[in-house]
């Protein structure tokens, strides 16, 4: 399908201010419809589904979205806000090793909620200026819930900013391999490895409840009917 020109976007009819209210609406079909395949299919959804999903022509997309990274940018911003918003609570936690175990716990569910952004914590768009500036800011704040928390005797010295990296990798892979077969897995993975950062003596809440074996069968079932690339 192919889009016949805007009449705003021809020579002679330039808009006084914006876009039109077709063009608006257009872009906020977009963005809804980028949502929820990021959501529920991660990053690897192309823009031409996107189109498909959100009723649009490629060429309209084009023309709101230029690239993929403009596309990740404007779908993300609120999760990277909320996601930049939770190491500042963690900051702001009387208890650091509370505050660091909570920062983990909030991060972790946020990717579970969202295969998109579970993506978006484990890879960088250096043309996405505003979310790459964003991940910095937690970064940041994340080196100091660090040092804060082995301040206190309860988080390993040999613990850093690296290991959070490596967790939220892993956490993506939990929550992709999952999927809806057993998707509180990733609650048992995040319990594991706290308990794998603390000092010994430090006391931790009990285990979550591991999925059942009959989740973890179904998952292992999606799992092996997920398209791999060719070898």
């Amino acid at each position: 399908m192919t889009d016949a020109a805007a009449p705003d976007e021809t020579a002679g009819h330039a808009p006084d201010k914006g876009l039109r209210a077709d063009a608006e609406r257009n872009r906020d079909r977009i963005l809804a419809a980028a949502r929820r395949l990021y959501a529920r299919e991660g990053l690897g959804v192309s823009m031409a589904a996107v189109a498909r999903e959100a009723g649009v022509g490629k060429a309209t997309l084009s023309r709101r979205f230029a690239t993929r990274e403009e596309l990740v940018n404007a779908v993300f911003a609120d999760r990277m806000d909320a996601y930049t918003a939770a190491v500042t609570k963690a900051l702001a936690d009387p208890d650091p090793w509370h505050g660091f175990t909570t920062y983990i716990h909030d991060s972790c569910a946020m990717q579970a909620a969202d295969r998109g952004f579970a993506d978006v914590l484990t890879m960088t768009f250096p043309a996405a200026k505003a979310l790459e500036k964003r991940r910095t800011e937690a970064y940041q704040a994340s080196a100091t819930l660090i040092e804060r928390a082995q301040a206190t005797g309860h988080l390993r010295e040999d613990f850093d900013d690296r290991d959070m990296v490596i967790l939220l990798m892993a956490n993506a892979g939990v929550v992709s391999a999952a999927g809806d077969a057993a998707p509180n897995a990733w609650q048992r993975l995040v319990a594991h490895m706290i308990r794998s950062f603390a000092a010994p003596g430090t006391p931790l809440p009990p285990l979550p409840e591991a999925p059942s074996p009959t989740a973890l069968y179904r998952a292992m079932i999606q799992l092996g009917r997920q398209p791999h690339p060719a070898s």
